[in-house]
């Protein structure tokens, strides 16, 4: 994870950028870290719910690490359209299902906690989209070199977010959970404030996702509403999906290292949770 993390600036400098989405409607599905990537386009849905409820769309876009994702699989199969696969590898199942593989990686992430991945999904999604995406790589690199969050020994953790922040909140969650693993939750940022309070206390490490637009008052009366249950939290402006997952990319590093964690495996070495991977596909 480590090294993954740091050639982020490389990697995104290689991102394909001239693919354009074609007109019509686009929906993008993935599963985990990939799921999260999905939505950074504005039209993400879980592979399973998917295969529940196809979505009418011209195109699908299918995000997958290596190309094998078993329920993205069955979301593609279920399409009857043009499908775009955004990958880190040439060669798949879903490559081979795919009118379109636009490789996002000069190689495979070997972490199971992706980071690179990630960011580099997000990165060709929105260059798919017309975005500028030139700017990414140094803005990660600074971002790699800035102030890091502070290591705590919390034992919850939560972080929240609204509309363009959402997916990265869900996905800071997950780090947590996959390389540390705390117990991290990721909330929307007005359902947070809907009852949810009532089940975090000063015991409770908190990050609000500033955004933009009227999500800005809302992040600021959150951080007020936090603080009043004597939580620890930390107000964290956003500038792009991309960007904005460096800070926990390093958080989860730092914690790791604070408390003897490989974060690397997320316990796929441990048997326990090998027999819990061995029983789904």
């Amino acid at each position: 994870m480590r090294s993954a993390v740091a050639a982020q600036p490389e990697w995104l400098a290689q991102v394909p950028t001239g693919t354009r989405l074609p007109d019509g409607d686009v929906v993008a599905v993935g599963c985990g870290t990939s799921f999260h990537a999905a939505q950074t386009s504005g039209h993400g849905v879980d592979a399973l719910e998917f295969v529940l409820a196809p979505r009418a769309a011209d195109t699908l876009v299918l995000v997958s690490h290596e190309g094998g994702t078993p329920l993205t699989v069955e979301a593609a199969t279920a399409f009857d359209g043009r499908t775009l696969l955004v990958t880190g590898k040439a060669e798949s199942e879903l490559a081979s299902l795919a009118d379109e593989v636009i490789v996002v990686t000069p190689e495979v992430e070997e972490s199971y906690c992706h980071t690179a991945s990630y960011t580099c999904a997000v990165a060709a999604l929105a260059a798919l989209r017309g975005e500028d995406v030139s700017w990414l790589p140094e803005a990660v690199a600074e971002r790699l070199a800035g102030e890091r969050l502070p290591v705590s020994e919390h034992g919850r953790f939560v972080v929240t977010g609204a509309g363009r922040d959402w997916p990265t909140a869900q996905e800071a969650a997950l780090k947590l959970r996959e390389g540390v693993h705390v117990a991290a939750e990721a909330h929307r940022l007005e359902e947070l404030l809907h009852g949810h309070l009532a089940a975090i206390d000063e015991t409770v490490r908190c990050f609000v996702l500033e955004g933009e637009g009227r999500a800005v008052a809302r992040a600021a009366q959150t951080v007020a509403a936090l603080e009043a249950i004597g939580c620890d939290v930390t107000l964290i402006p956003t500038r792009h999906p991309v960007v904005d997952a460096v800070p926990f990319q390093l958080l989860t590093l730092d914690l790791a290292d604070a408390r003897g964690v490989d974060p690397d495996m997320i316990r796929w070495d441990d048997p326990r949770w090998k027999a819990a991977r061995d029983a789904y596909s």
